[in-house]
């Protein structure tokens, strides 16, 4: 196939275009390379040394022959540019990652939010009237996240993206209907995402889009096999308080000797899923595309789920560190479950890397290995989600040590 890559140069974006040019597709990166610009607004680089996009396409050309197109393209400033390319290049595929990724950096500020709502929006829009426009029937795949849901505690698991309700009817009869998971959104970041829910629904329904949306949980991990092949390759770490998960700033903590940090109880439960997995599973999702017609398919992409406080436990135990807890800049419930459905994946063959399995590589290979590239005063959580949380953060910068494992 075809395919274009939007935001082929982000996190997931560099190992998903290595993966399905290894598989022997086609693949275009169209990228307008804002990370990059984030991190030299944030001062703080990936903890992994990023070498540039047409470099890393050299690399990969030369160690496998397969070569990846890029392209200088802002999704959501420049339709027509975005429009003329799909009418020239009329992939049969486009796998949509071109969108500001955290949650953090979304709540630093009213110019964060407002640039997350219009870059996000934007770009989602600007692409499905696209594909409209130019008559493509390219089948679009977009990386979602879990957080559309929320974290409340209903006592039930999240269905992957439907939910089943009985809806009584004038004449007392109750008729059956599915209807999306009822959005939850906990940061601006996380709105866009539920916005691109209703805007495929839309498209869907009315144009006959063929959409897979993929409800992803954190993504950990560095490596896959295509990054592991050239040093070049490497993906990237981000560690720092805005765009490091919590995990990856666990990981960073230890192999520096800094306390792990658990912001509040650390009773928030996370859905969670290796690099491997998710090209893993974007690969399946584009083998197994809806019809012309069809409503959107919604995968959850998320493989096991843990509170904080014991991932932080698990790392701890690992690495002999300490554990320190902080104010909470997020506006969250103290602590809440997460039961999660995934069967569509598992039922197509996913079998899931597991943190347990997984995670001392990652502490030896990537945190410890490349521990003095950290800027140890980037990795506090500090982006608060109102006033008077940003002003607890400023209160008690440290945090308060609570014991020692391992």
């Amino acid at each position: 196939m075809k395919i274009a890559i939007l935001g082929g140069d982000g996190f997931v974006g560099w190992p998903t275009s290595l993966h399905l040019s290894q598989a022997g597709h086609e693949i275009h990166i169209l990228d307008n390379l804002s990370r990059r610009w984030i991190d030299t607004e944030l001062g703080v680089q990936s903890l992994t040394p990023i070498d540039s996009i047409q470099e890393r396409n050299r690399i990969w050309h030369a160690e496998t022959g397969r070569r990846i197109r890029f392209h200088l393209l802002d999704l959501a400033g420049d339709y027509e540019r975005l429009k003329g390319w799909l009418g020239e290049h009329r992939p049969d595929a486009v796998i949509h990652f071109a969108q500001q990724r955290a949650a953090p950096y979304s709540m630093k500020s009213d110019r964060h939010k407002n640039y997350t709502v219009s870059n996000n929006v934007n770009a989602t829009h600007n692409l499905l009237n696209a594909l409209v426009e130019t008559g493509i029937d390219a089948h679009l795949v977009h990386l979602g996240t879990m957080g559309v849901y929320g974290y409340s505690t209903i006592g039930a698991a999240i269905p992957e993206g439907y939910l089943p309700v009985g809806i009584e009817t004038l004449d007392g009869e109750t008729v059956s209907q599915d209807i999306l998971y009822p959005a939850n959104p906990g940061s601006i970041y996380h709105m866009t995402k539920c916005l691109d829910q209703l805007l495929f629904q839309f498209y869907a329904r009315n144009d006959q889009l063929r959409i897979t949306d993929l409800h992803q949980g954190i993504v950990w991990g560095t490596h896959t096999r295509e990054t592991r092949a050239h040093p070049q390759l490497i993906n990237r770490f981000d560690y720092d308080g805005d765009y490091g998960t919590v995990l990856n700033r666990f990981l960073i903590q230890a192999a520096i000797g800094h306390p792990l940090t658990v912001h509040g109880t650390g009773g928030q439960t996370r859905a969670f899923i290796h690099i491997q997995d998710s090209v893993r599973c974007i690969e399946l999702a584009l083998a197994n595309p809806p019809a012309a017609g069809e409503r959107v398919k919604i995968f959850n992409q998320m493989t096991e789920t843990h509170r904080v406080r014991d991932l932080a436990s698990l790392v701890a135990s690992m690495t002999g560190s300490e554990i320190a807890c902080l104010p909470n800049p997020r506006k969250e419930a103290h602590e809440n479950e997460l039961v999660v459905k995934n069967d569509q994946f598992l039922g197509l063959g996913l079998d899931p890397i597991t943190l347990e399995e997984g995670l001392l590589s990652e502490v030896v290979d990537v945190a410890k290995k490349f521990a003095y590239r950290v800027d140890r005063a980037r990795v506090p959580a500090v982006s608060a989600w109102t006033r008077d949380l940003a002003q607890k953060v400023e209160h008690d910068p440290e945090g308060r040590r609570l014991r020692k494992v391992g």
